[in-house]
C-alpha cells in the first residue's frame, strides 16, 4: 500500500477519479502480502499489486461499472487447479475484495503512508457494503476515531508492527481496519561482513537499514522513530557498546539486540548495572543475539539475527539464544 501513496497524491492533486481494491476477507493463497493493494484508474489502469495481478482485468471491469450512487462495492475472486500456476501463486483461495471510490479515502492516509509513519485507517460500511459510511486515518486511533471495537483493534495491531488489515462486526456494522506501522529500521553499529549481510537481509524484508560505528549518530537516529528503530551492536569495544546500549535502553526503542559470547554479556551487563541501569532494562537486551537456528555462517546469523527482531516485533513466542543452555561464540 505504501508504493501507492505518491500515485494517490499525484491523481488528487490533478482532480482524477480512480478506485482503491483490497482484500475484506481472505482463504488460502499461501503466503501473501497483507499490505498489498490496488489503485485502479479511470482508464481501468491498475497500479500496484494483488494476488500477482490473476484478477486484475476481472477488478478494472468491476470498478467501472460501480453505480454512480454507490461508494464501494464487494466482489468475490477465486483461483484453483491449474489456474494457480498460471497465475503464479502458490496456492488456490479466494478472497472478498473492497473496491473503493478514491475519493472517500482521507488524504490524510497517503501523507502518513508516504511519510513512513504509523499509521491506521478505520473505514465503516453499511450494511450492503455499497456505501462507505466514515473514514478516519490516523497515526494512533483514540477513542472517538471509530467504533470502539475498531479502535481496540487497531491499536492492538499497531503494536504487532506488522501490516494487516481485519473485517470487524461493530455495532454499527462492518468495520475495515488497516494498520501499517513504521517500516522498521535496523541501525547497525558496528562494521564488517555481518554488518552488510544485515544490510542485504533488511533489504529483503523491505526493511530500511544503516551501518554506523559511532555513538551520536546512533543516538540521532533513536530520537527519530523510537517504535520503528531496531538496535543491534555489533561492536564489542565498551566505550561504544555501553553507551549506544544505555540510550537505546532509555529511549525504549522496539528491539535492542547485541551480538557477543556470554562474557561479553556479562561484561556489558555489568558495565550498564555501573551506569545505573536496573534488571528490567538489562532484561530488554537480546543478548546473545539471535534465534536459535543452528546458524554458523556469517549469512546464517544475519538470517537468524532478523529473524528475532521479525518475531519481537510481532510478539512471537519463539526459542532464543539468550536462553539455550551452554556456549555460544562470537
Amino acid at each position: 500500500m505504501r508504493e501507492l501513496a505518491e500515485t494517490a497524491r499525484q491523481w488528487a492533486a490533478q482532480g482524477r477519479t480512480g478506485v482503491l481494491a483490497r482484500p475484506l476477507t481472505e482463504r488460502g493463497f499461501g503466503p501473501r502480502r497483507p499490505a498489498d493493494a490496488l489503485l485502479i484508474d479511470q482508464d481501468g489502469h491498475c497500479h500496484g499489486r494483488l494476488y500477482q495481478g490473476a484478477f486484475d482485468a476481472y477488478l478494472a471491469a468491476e470498478a467501472a461499472a460501480l453505480p454512480a450512487d454507490h461508494t464501494a462495492g464487494v466482489r468475490q475472486v477465486s483461483v484453483h487447479g491449474d489456474e494457480v500456476k498460471r497465475a503464479g501463486l502458490t496456492c488456490g483461495g479466494q478472497a472478498e475484495v473492497l473496491l473503493q471510490s478514491l475519493h472517500t479515502v482521507p488524504a490524510r492516509w497517503w501523507d502518513l503512508l508516504a511519510e513512513g509513519a504509523d499509521a491506521a485507517l478505520i473505514t465503516r460500511l453499511d450494511a450492503a457494503r455499497t456505501r462507505v459510511a466514515g473514514t478516519v486515518a490516523t497515526p494512533a486511533p483514540e477513542r472517538g476515531d471509530g467504533p470502539a471495537e475498531a479502535v481496540a483493534r487497531a491499536r492492538e495491531l499497531l503494536t504487532r508492527r506488522r501490516a494487516d488489515r481485519d473485517l470487524c462486526s461493530t455495532d454499527d456494522g462492518f468495520v475495515l481496519v488497516e494498520t501499517f506501522p513504521a517500516v522498521p529500521h535496523l541501525v547497525i553499529v558496528g562494521g564488517g561482513e555481518l554488518a552488510e549481510l544485515l544490510v542485504a537481509q533488511a533489504h529483503l524484508l523491505e526493511w530500511h537499514a544503516t551501518v554506523g560505528s559511532g555513538v551520536e549518530d546512533a543516538l540521532r537516529r533513536f530520537a527519530e522513530r523510537p517504535a520503528a528503530t531496531c538496535l543491534i551492536v555489533l561492536s564489542h569495544e565498551p566505550d561504544v557498546d555501553v553507551p549506544v546500549l544505555s540510550a537505546a535502553l532509555n529511549t525504549g526503542i522496539a528491539y535492542v539486540g547485541a551480538l557477543g559470547s556470554r562474557h561479553t554479556q556479562a561484561r556489558r551487563a555489568a558495565d550498564l548495572t555501573k551506569a545505573g541501569l536496573g534488571e528490567e532494562l538489562l532484561g530488554r537486551i537480546h543478548g546473545p543475539i539471535g534465534l536459535d537456528l543452528g546458524a554458523r555462517t556469517p549469512a546464517e546469523t544475519a538470517l537468524a539475527i532478523c529473524a528475532e527482531v521479525l518475531a519481537a516485533l510481532d510478539g512471537s513466542e519463539v526459542r532464543v539464544l539468550r536462553e539455550k543452555s551452554g556456549p555460544v561464540d562470537a
